[in-house]
């Protein structure tokens, strides 16, 4: 038996452009400072640990609770209202992917998102997924991406002895999956990886990997 472990913005769903743009937006509007958006010199870049980071570095005056609960229903409003105007697309083959392994006893299957536990939900079901089969950890759990996988893991694997495969699309995909020993498989052409899938429209290719 394989634990699969999935990111979701740019990985399950197209998202990531809508998703960065509606947080941006929603700091500005909580506290009329533009953040900055170089995410690659972010230590953690989850929407809590971006929120983190950014206190240090541009707005002192606020807690990290102080600042969530300021931004967070903005950004949620934000991606819903997004969201009306036009639904979340999967990324080709997503969501036959997603059943495909909630359904084979061979694998356990987790969701680890950077992302606000809310909004994931909403882009999932915006894009035709069944959320209720999802086990999430988000971060709602924690600022770290590290710690957010290591959640995944204990919510689907109680021994902690299961062979994770994590598919992500991103350079701290790279990064957290070289630091807890994680096989990777990268999603789309944001980031070269020896082990990459274009999409999830040929299944057994995306699973060769595993």
């Amino acid at each position: 038996m394989n634990h699969i472990m999935l990111d979701i913005d740019g990985t399950l769903i197209q998202s990531n452009e809508f998703d960065e743009k509606c947080f941006v937006d929603a700091v500005h509007q909580a506290t009329g400072i533009k953040i900055k958006s170089d995410w690659v010199n972010y230590p953690n870049v989850t929407d809590r640990g971006i929120l983190k980071t950014f206190i240090k570095r541009q707005a002192p005056q606020y807690s990290l609770n102080e600042l969530e609960d300021l931004v967070k229903p903005i950004f949620i409003e934000n991606i819903k209202n997004t969201l009306l105007k036009e639904p979340a697309k999967e990324v080709s083959g997503a969501k036959e992917f997603v059943l495909f392994l909630i359904k084979n006893d061979n694998y356990v299957l987790s969701v680890a998102t950077g992302g606000w536990a809310e909004t994931a939900k909403l882009k999932l079901e915006s894009a035709g997924f069944e959320v209720d089969n999802l086990v999430i950890a988000s971060s709602n759990d924690h600022y770290s991406r590290i710690e957010i996988m290591e959640l995944a893991k204990q919510k689907v694997d109680s021994t902690l002895k299961l062979p994770i495969t994590y598919f992500g699309d991103a350079l701290w995909d790279v990064k957290a999956c070289e630091e807890l020993g994680v096989n990777l498989v990268i999603v789309g052409d944001g980031v070269s990886h020896h082990q990459s899938v274009t999409d999830f429209s040929e299944p057994n290719n995306a699973l060769s990997f595993v």
